[in-house]
């Protein structure tokens, strides 16, 4: 199977990690490839990603914006590229090492061999995989994956897990300009969409490793989008059916 993978990492201020995480996916089998999408990072990060395409011009590609636009409009950005460059499998993942790697190809083989639409690298699947969380926000985190299925029904242990592969047919299927959250709470109506639109969805164990270096970006805003927003789609989905974009062959050209 020679199918065209594409790994979307957005970055702001990662200097001290993305030279390591896109050698680790550069070192992997199977040919993947990565988008860093970033958000002016002050500290030079697109400079680092600049100077590793020299060495991997065909497989490191960088699309730098203007501000912090969000997380969901840097992977909305990043799924456009995407579709528009005929990549078949497109995955999400951080740019801090909290995912390893190595787990993208458990996320591929899921897809590409297993044959589902999406695969969620799950911290819940299995009890809790979080190594070097405060237990304060292991159990934020927790109980934010149980509040959203008690509100939305959405059959999936960890809703707001950022390290993912989808099949290119979800992403063609979902009206991405309609997506309304940027943060965490985008994780959820990605997924809550899918859902919906009854793609095949399924998780896989992954142990997640809280960053080592650089600062984390969450904020009491990004938390309250999320609790705030789940309310939002369980209320427009009884009122909106949702339906798979159309999408036509000369769109994909």
């Amino acid at each position: 199977m020679n199918h065209k993978k594409l790994v979307i990492i957005p970055t702001f201020n990662e200097k001290e990690n993305i030279q390591d995480i896109i050698m680790a996916v550069m070192d992997l089998a199977g040919h993947f490839e990565v988008l860093i999408i970033d958000d002016n990072s002050p500290d030079g990060t697109a400079g680092i990603v600049k100077n590793l395409q020299q060495s991997f011009e065909s497989r490191i590609h960088l699309i730098e914006r203007k501000g912090k636009l969000g997380l969901g409009t840097a992977y909305i950005t990043g799924f456009k590229y995407a579709l528009e460059k005929d990549y078949d499998y497109i995955f999400e993942m951080d740019a801090d090492f909290s995912h390893n790697p190595k787990d993208l190809i458990r996320l591929y083989e899921s897809c590409a061999i297993d044959g589902f639409d999406l695969t969620i690298g799950s911290r819940y699947i299995k009890g809790v995989n979080v190594v070097n969380w405060p237990m304060g926000r292991v159990l934020m985190s927790y109980f934010a994956s149980v509040y959203v299925q008690f509100i939305t029904g959405l059959p999936i242990k960890d809703t707001t897990a950022g390290f993912k592969c989808y099949h290119r047919s979800v992403l063609e299927g979902i009206k991405l300009d309609k997506i309304k959250f940027v943060g965490y709470a985008f994780q959820i109506e990605m997924k809550f969409t899918a859902w919906k639109l009854g793609y095949k969805i399924t998780e896989i164990p992954i142990i997640f490793t809280d960053r080592t270096k650089g600062t984390s970006k969450m904020s009491t805003h990004i938390f309250k989008e999320a609790v705030l927003g789940v309310i939002y789609m369980k209320f427009k989905s009884l009122f909106s059916p949702y339906k798979r974009a159309k999408v036509s062959q000369s769109e994909l050209l």
